[in-house]
């Protein structure tokens, strides 16, 4: 099993994406000869050329407009946002025509496209490149949001969501593109979206995070367990649509939660998992 960095494997997953659907297409500012800010699509453009690696100009409401009306025609475009700051201008095309299209059609047509975003702090990099956006796009209806913690569940979770025929929100930890590094089996079970995973089992608290902060719990566990508290983590994975039973179940067996997240604390995604438990 190769160690894999998350941005390896994000790389790797959008590699087998375009080998084995000649309909995938990457599109995005700089993607191309640069091969993206933080280079997960380095050498792709010579790999695959121009014609499914698109350099696009930096208008990302024109990019998703542009990738909508590929996916509309049957492609099933990946378009890649620099930072998830930048994601705003784009806004009313990703909630009222992306997500919508499916409803305002009465099934007839679908928008099988993946945003990919970095997204998060920890980097220093101010009010325009550490955003966390999730909240944003997480109630929205028609439109899935995905977040992994580690680069198997980044391949794995990027190769369903390319496949998925609806829209779909992907948010990549930015600090794990090269911390997070791990063995990825070559022929992993993938990992259906809406599913969250119960990374540690423990009796007495549960800890219910994604992205980056499943880390953290995971190193906050360890401690725990030295005093003797064994805590069960829950890995969201999917904020849209969001696993309740299996936060539910494991609350039932703890009869105690913590929420750890990253997002805003007035208004963030934290306050959907409080309310439902």
């Amino acid at each position: 099993m190769p160690e894999l960095s998350m941005l390896q494997a994000i790389r790797l997953a959008l590699v087998e994406s375009l080998e084995g659907d000649d309909r995938v297409v990457l599109l995005g500012a700089d993607i191309g000869r640069l091969g993206g800010i933080f280079r997960a699509t380095e050498g792709l453009l010579e790999r695959f050329g121009p014609d499914r690696i698109v350099d696009t100009p930096l208008s990302i409401s024109a990019g998703v407009g542009a990738a909508i009306g590929l996916a509309l025609y049957g492609l099933r475009p990946v378009y890649e946002v620099q930072f998830a700051d930048f994601i705003h201008p784009a806004f009313n095309q990703i909630v009222n025509e992306a997500a919508r299209i499916c409803y305002r059609s009465n099934g007839d047509w679908t928008v099988p496209l993946v945003i990919r975003a970095p997204f998060g702090g920890g980097a220093g990099g101010g009010l325009y490149h550490s955003q966390s956006v999730e909240a944003f796009f997480s109630h929205v209806p028609g439109l899935k949001v995905v977040i992994p913690s580690s680069p198997g569940d980044a391949r794995s979770l990027l190769k369903a969501a390319i496949k998925d025929p609806n829209p779909v929100v992907f948010l990549e930890p930015r600090t794990g593109y090269q911390e997070l590094v791990e063995s990825v089996p070559e022929n992993s079970n993938p990992v259906a979206i809406g599913r969250a995973l119960v990374s540690r089992v423990g009796d007495d608290l549960t800890l219910v995070t994604y992205g980056m902060m499943h880390g953290h719990a995971w190193k906050a566990a360890e401690l725990l367990h030295e005093e003797g508290i064994d805590a069960e983590i829950i890995d969201l994975r999917t904020l849209a649509p969001f696993d309740r039973e299996s936060v539910l179940a494991s609350v039932r067996k703890t009869g105690k939660a913590l929420i750890v997240h990253e997002d805003n604390l007035t208004g963030g995604f934290g306050a959907e998992i409080s309310a439902v438990i």
